[in-house]
């Protein structure tokens, strides 16, 4: 139990999928200048990470080991998170439409969010079991919302703020995102 425990706060603050290893920036900026959106990318995000995080060790583990496809893991798991954001889009379409207008191009872009294809990889590279794999997608994918909740909530209050013209726009979003990073390098020795 104490090892799960360690994994969710290294996941979350320690080993942040977003602020440590810089995965899946572009939607790290591009959907975090309004909270609402933030929100609803967050929560799209746990959702395609998590399923994406379980399937593909599924996928992995009973299917490309057995029959000797490793090295078709990227294209699979690829073709695996495009059919699940592919399920996420057409639910938020019908039932969300706001938040789904919100998104805009940024929800097709989960596909190609190399945080997902990164936590996927991860799951099998340190050859997590069924358990380990769940939990540490979950706490990834927590890990990557909150990020983006905390950064969505920083810039709402830039944009109150003045901002010197030449650090206007994304030039303030990139050194406010290295901020974070080095504030969530703070909890490296916490696991």
């Amino acid at each position: 139990m104490t090892d799960y425990l360690l994994m969710v706060i290294s996941a979350i603050f320690v080993n942040n999928i977003l602020l440590a290893r810089y995965l899946g920036n572009c939607p790290f900026l591009g959907v975090s200048k309004k909270m609402d959106t933030a929100v609803g990318m967050g929560m799209a995000v746990i959702f395609v990470l998590t399923m994406a995080g379980v399937v593909t060790w599924f996928v992995e583990m009973y299917f490309l080991r057995q029959s000797g496809l490793v090295y078709l893991r990227t294209i699979v798991f690829i073709l695996v998170i495009a059919s699940l954001v592919q399920f996420v889009e057409i639910f938020l379409k019908k039932s969300i439409p706001a938040l789904y207008a919100g998104l805009g191009i940024f929800l097709p872009l989960i596909t190609t969010n190399c945080a997902v294809l990164g936590v996927a990889i991860i799951n099998v590279q340190k050859d997590f079991n069924f358990m380990q794999a769940l939990i540490f997608s979950v706490a990834s994918a927590t890990g990557f919302s909150m990020a983006l909740v905390l950064f969505a909530g920083l810039r709402e209050r830039m944009a109150l703020s003045r901002v010197p013209g030449p650090l206007e726009g994304t030039a303030i979003g990139l050194i406010t995102a290295g901020l974070m990073s080095l504030a969530f390098l703070g909890f490296l020795g916490m696991a």
